[in-house]
């Protein structure tokens, strides 16, 4: 390409001999139009890009523009740290006052016991035993005259008895209310001492009475209490009545 055109320009340029200014005897240089055969150089490569420009002023301020539509509410923040309590405000009216509570336990604490021994070996068949070594009986509840324990409070009592047996068999059963309601029986073994026992959880009103009595003729009353062997009938209130 480049050496058509140097070719091209040979051909338009005048001679080396030729001059340039008009003179006598020498033609004057053919105009562009005048030339049938004159041919236009091929166009040149486009130029490079130039440079850049200096960014332009900053424009006057625009009007401000009218309040775009509420965002979506975004996720819930983290909790903040607990504040200072604030100043305590004034007592309110009183409110109406509840339903009545049911009835509770009474302060007062209801006590009932006795814990009594034999002192002699000899018992009466079919008759209360009487107790008459007394080793608890703060609110007399037991008489030991009669050998009964009369009921004060009516409520759920424990009694128990524990009786060494000696010579003869014991038949022994504790009463309430003039009914038998439970029974021991124990067969002596010859040259021994034997122990016997029995105990029950009873619900009494008040005035009913409770004691042990030998049952049978007199060959089971074997009871035996001495220096160092005890008989032995106790009994406590476990829990009272309520109404």
């Amino acid at each position: 390409m480049l050496l058509l055109r140097a070719v091209l320009l040979i051909l338009v340029l005048p001679s080396h001999g030729e001059g340039t200014t008009e003179g006598p005897g020498v033609p004057p240089p053919l105009s562009k139009g005048a030339c049938a055969g004159w041919m236009a150089g091929v166009p040149g490569h486009p130029g490079y890009n130039g440079a850049p420009g200096r960014d332009g002023r900053d424009g006057t301020p625009g009007e401000k523009g009218e309040k775009g539509d509420p965002g979506l509410v975004g996720p819930k923040g983290d909790a903040g740290e607990t504040g200072v309590p604030g100043v305590e405000g004034p007592r309110g009216f009183p409110g109406i006052p509840g339903r009545k509570g049911e009835a509770g336990e009474s302060a007062y604490v209801y006590r009932s016991a006795f814990s009594v021994g034999l002192e002699t070996r000899v018992t009466i068949p079919n008759v209360p035993i009487r107790f008459t070594k007394i080793f608890y009986n703060q609110q007399n509840h037991y008489d030991g005259t009669t050998g009964k324990f009369h009921c004060n409070i009516p409520g759920l009592y424990y009694f128990s008895y524990h009786i060494t047996v000696y010579l003869k068999d014991v038949k022994v059963s504790l009463y309430k209310k003039d009914k038998a309601v439970l029974f021991t029986y124990d067969q002596y073994q010859d040259k021994n001492l034997d122990q016997a026992s029995g105990s029950v959880l009873l619900h009494l009103e008040k005035g009913d009475e409770v004691w042990l009595q030998v049952y049978g003729d007199g060959e089971q009353n074997g009871l035996y209490a001495d220096n160092v062997n005890d008989s032995t009938f106790t009994g406590f209130l476990l829990y009272h009545d309520t109404y």
